[in-house]
């Protein structure tokens, strides 16, 4: 005789184990180490969820779920609606070797009628939607990454060689607010590698014709500029209002004082730098790796690491390591793959070589160590006394 679904879903939930929204939400509450599942469909999704739960429609649980959620023994909470499809999910985990799984009886209808917190996600218009079409339709990406993309915020310190296609492509991608500090103007010099500008920008402070272009580019997206120079005076109240900074700066002074300010604050730090051939590109993320200082205890002495201007560096090299600091930024806001926090990354044009080197946080870091020593803004011009000039 065959099974009928109700003698299916019987079967299934004789093998799992229920919760109730009660009980979910006090262990939430407790801080019980919890993963929240949501198999329902996107629009279901799209209408209200519980926060910090990943997402997988149920259809996709098994392509998705060891990407998602590879710690096959972390404590896992599944719901879907009322919680039919949360307990087929649950069976389903269990049997791909998820050991602690549970579904939530009653679902998210149950969870709504508790009036229990929910998060609604921003719904994208329909200009979004086409725009990001194809980066939404990567899974690690989809609509809750384009999301978190667009509600995003990157400060790009430079608008040179480096910051110039990190930010294009940052804009282009959809992060929703980008800011653009730089003091300088445009030059003939920086046509070589400076994309944002043309010949037509010369003379123009580059924070002026960088807006005008990135504009044009997306005109979804807030771009502020801040045509200054970075000071200790300045730099708190600058990145106060952005999640992430951009180091596209070739100046020693200003790159200790962005690490500074990045250690002090807990933000993310994509650091990158050229000269001639080579380039490098790390993430510095505060007490999640090394700092800037753990790698440079002291300024590179000036006949050791001149500038741009007077070492030259070939034009199309700053593109590639700007676009590795604009893919470290997306990675980092939708929280996928690993990031290069630990890690450095060197290209080498003339071998058409990458290296990779390990780092490690310094405990004896003067700033980010186990027992700082400087813990405010100190005279970084007379730190690094003569160092390379601005500009890539």
């Amino acid at each position: 005789m065959s099974a009928t679904f109700q003698d299916l879903i019987k079967a299934v939930k004789g093998q799992i184990k229920e919760i109730t929204p009660e009980e979910v939400l006090e262990r939430l509450k407790a801080g019980e180490p919890w993963a929240l599942l949501d198999v329902r469909e996107q629009n279901e999704w799209d209408e209200g969820h519980i926060e910090d739960a990943h997402f997988i429609p149920r259809g996709f649980l098994e392509i998705r779920v060891e990407k998602t959620l590879p710690e096959r023994d972390k404590p896992l909470i599944v719901y879907c609606g009322g919680g039919v499809r949360s307990a087929m999910a649950a069976k389903t985990l269990h049997d791909m070797g998820y050991s602690n799984v549970v579904s939530m009886s009653g679902g998210f209808t149950r969870w709504r009628e508790l009036d229990y917190p929910v998060m609604k996600p921003r719904v994208l218009s329909d200009v979004e939607t086409e725009r990001y079409s194809r980066q939404i339709r990567i899974p690690e990406v989809g609509i809750a990454g384009q999301t978190k993309i667009l509600e995003s915020s990157v400060l790009v310190i430079g608008a040179g060689g480096l910051g110039c296609p990190s930010s294009i492509y940052l804009v282009a991608a959809g992060v929703g607010t980008i800011g653009i500090v730089d003091n300088d103007v445009v030059d003939l010099s920086n046509l070589q590698r400076q994309i944002l500008y043309n010949t037509s920008s010369i003379g123009i402070p580059k924070t002026e014709s960088a807006k005008a272009t990135l504009n044009e580019i997306n005109p979804l997206a807030e771009v502020r500029t801040y045509q200054e120079q970075l000071t200790s005076a300045n730099i708190l109240d600058i990145i106060e209002p952005y999640d992430i900074i951009v180091d596209g700066t070739d100046n020693f002074p200003t790159r200790y004082l962005i690490n500074d300010a990045s250690v002090w604050t807990g933000k993310p730090n994509i650091h990158g730098s050229v000269f001639r051939f080579e380039g490098q590109v790390t993430l510095f993320h505060p007490y999640n790796g090394p700092c800037y200082r753990c790698l440079y205890p002291n300024p590179t002495p000036l006949d050791l690491a001149p500038s741009c201007a007077d070492a030259g560096v070939l034009g199309v090299l700053p593109g590639v390591v700007g676009l590795l600091q604009a893919v470290e930024t997306l990675k980092f806001i939708i929280g996928q793959g690993d990031s290069l926090a630990g890690r450095l990354i060197t290209y080498d044009a003339l071998t058409t070589t990458f290296r990779e080197f390990k780092l490690q946080r310094d405990p004896n870091c003067p700033v980010c160590g186990d027992s700082p020593t400087i813990t405010e803004f100190i005279d970084y011009e007379d730190f690094c006394a003569d160092t390379a000039s601005d500009g890539n």
